[in-house]
């Protein structure tokens, strides 16, 4: 079973606003960064395509089949109390004990990145049993990738942020008995 894990294209929103499950649209770049995509998943195979549901997510998985599966658990991060707020305008009281342990502090009536990980390897723990052999494609965002791919090249949570994924980035796996393989390289500092 071929995987292929794709991060939502560019939204539209300006930089430094903390926007985690907040719903946005895409930024005019979509056809181009479309096309790009289509350019690193094999078009002669039929795909399973499961995405979040938010609306950045969702846009993209309806263009790269009709079919859409979607499920909560590739949310990314719930930033609660600072969604849609700048980052400068979060104090740093409020900020400095989520940035000391963001790992394990929840954001203010949200969630950690614990709670996130903590779904997302959920999720694929049930492709992982799933006895459904059909390839698969997943779009998400870069937290719960991230997230995932620690999982997968058994690095702790807090050095996941050493994982580069640009919008519209593609990570290819295979599904081998119960585990997953990374394909794609990924280079670590």
């Amino acid at each position: 079973m071929e995987i292929y894990i794709i991060r939502h294209t560019t939204p539209n929103i300006e930089k430094g606003i903390c926007y985690g499950q907040s719903d946005l649209d895409l930024a005019d770049s979509f056809p181009e960064e479309l096309k790009t995509i289509k350019q690193q998943i094999p078009d002669s195979k039929a795909y399973h395509i499961k995405s979040s549901p938010l609306k950045r997510c969702a846009l993209l998985a309806n263009h790269l089949g009709s079919h859409v599966l979607f499920d909560d658990r590739l949310k990314e991060l719930d930033f609660g109390d600072w969604e849609m707020k700048a980052w400068n305008d979060i104090s740093e009281e409020a900020l400095n004990p989520w940035m000391k342990d963001f790992v394990n502090t929840k954001v203010p009536n949200g969630e950690s990145y614990v709670d996130l990980a903590s779904r997302v390897n959920n999720f694929f723990e049930d492709i992982i049993q799933s006895h459904d052999e059909k390839d698969l494609v997943i779009v998400s965002h870069a937290g719960p990738i991230r997230a995932f791919l620690s999982s997968v090249l058994d690095i702790p949570l807090e050095k996941s942020f050493h994982i580069k994924i640009q919008y519209g980035d593609v990570f290819h796996l295979e599904k081998e008995s119960n585990s997953l393989k990374l394909i794609s390289e990924i280079d670590l500092p």
